[in-house]
């Protein structure tokens, strides 16, 4: 009878390998199944970050879509503004070119009624015509220089009454008289104007004669308002009519072409007529008869002689100098006239017999205010 060893049973069993296979099988098995465990719940939790990665997604497409939109309406605007700007600037030009050609037919016009009087297409003493063109209408103002005193024959105190009749305050009128009237006369080259009210531009006074009107505006006090113009509130009580009132300037008053004596009736300002010796009483009379129709040589001198100013220094016309003033409105595709207008003017000298054109333009203006 064979005795057997523990330690033998142990070796023998070893071999087999059972105990620690099915030991490292079980951890494997465990591992596997513990793996396979973990692998489920990996599985379990990816649809999770799936919805989350697809809502930053469409969070960004988005905000993406906003930026694009927010582009292109500032493009689309700025696209707009430019056209709109383009198309302004075509009407503008196109309207300049209207206004333009106002100003040769109304000269050539003048032209030939001064050549042939009984066949005159503009009656005599007009102060506007108004042409209807296809394209648009253009009215052009007539501003004849003999409407106008001479800036440099005038004296401190004709100024002065202008000033005040323009509706300056009496000590502002007189300094500005006395600042025109240091200007244009000799004196210390390159001295500064010492009279003024302090205001408006300081140049150096030339102590020269006035060759350009638009020299006024850097004498000391002449601000742009009193020499081109201004509105000004209507006077209380009136009901109809516009709140406003156009106020004429310097400009409208004084030329360095300009009479040195008598003006023109039709034309001159009511300040001018108040300047040359009419009471506020005669320049209202004077006023209303050339609103119903202009004055004639004849009609003239009765109005004077009822108004007792026989001597009172107007005249009917007078001078071969005119500044037109043209203002075009374009017509549009419906028909009516566009809200846009554009002014030019023109100072005109018609030339006596002889030379080589009977029309010379001193002056052109491709921008001037227009105070109606």
């Amino acid at each position: 009878m064979a005795i057997i060893k523990a330690s033998d049973r142990i070796n023998t069993s070893l071999p087999h390998g059972r105990g620690s296979d099915g030991g490292a099988d079980s951890s494997e098995g465990g591992a596997d199944r513990g793996g396979n465990l973990s692998d489920h719940g990996g599985q379990a939790k990816a649809p999770v970050l799936l919805r989350g990665r697809r809502g930053s997604a469409l969070l960004a497409v988005l905000w993406l879509s906003a930026a694009l939109s927010a582009i292109a309406f500032s493009l689309a605007t700025t696209v707009r503004g430019e056209t709109e700007r383009a198309s302004t600037s075509v009407d503008g030009l196109r309207g300049y070119y209207l206004a333009a050609g106002g100003i040769d037919r109304a000269s050539m016009e003048l032209l030939w009624g001064v050549k042939n009087p009984d066949k005159r297409l503009i009656p005599r003493g007009s102060l506007y015509v108004d042409y209807h063109f296809a394209s648009g209408d253009v009215r052009v103002e007539f501003l004849p220089e003999a409407g106008k005193l001479d800036i440099n024959k005038a004296t401190p105190e004709v100024i002065y009454r202008v000033n005040v009749g323009l509706g300056l305050e009496p000590e502002k009128a007189r300094a500005i008289a006395m600042a025109i009237d240091e200007w244009r006369r000799p004196g210390a080259e390159g001295s500064t104007a010492s009279s003024g009210s302090g205001i408006g531009p300081s140049f150096r006074v030339l102590h020269a004669s006035i060759q350009e009107i638009e020299e006024l505006l850097q004498v000391r006090g002449v601000t742009p308002d009193i020499f081109y113009g201004s509105y000004v509130p209507a006077p209380e009580g009136q009901s109809n009519g516009p709140r406003l009132q156009a106020r004429p300037g310097l400009i409208d008053c004084f030329s360095v072409f300009g009479t040195k004596d008598r003006v023109d009736v039709n034309t001159a300002q009511p300040a001018v007529l108040a300047a040359v010796g009419l009471s506020p009483m005669a320049v209202n009379a004077v006023l209303e008869h050339r609103r119903a129709e202009p004055f004639t040589e004849k009609t003239l001198g009765d109005f004077l002689q009822m108004i007792d100013s026989p001597g009172a220094l107007l005249r009917v016309e007078g001078n071969s100098i005119v500044t037109m003033r043209a203002t075009a409105r374009l017509r549009t595709a419906n028909g009516q006239l566009s809200d846009m207008r554009r002014t030019v003017g023109a100072q005109v000298k018609y030339m006596p017999p002889g030379y080589d054109s009977p029309i010379h333009i001193l002056r052109w203006y491709d921008s001037t205010w227009v105070n109606n």
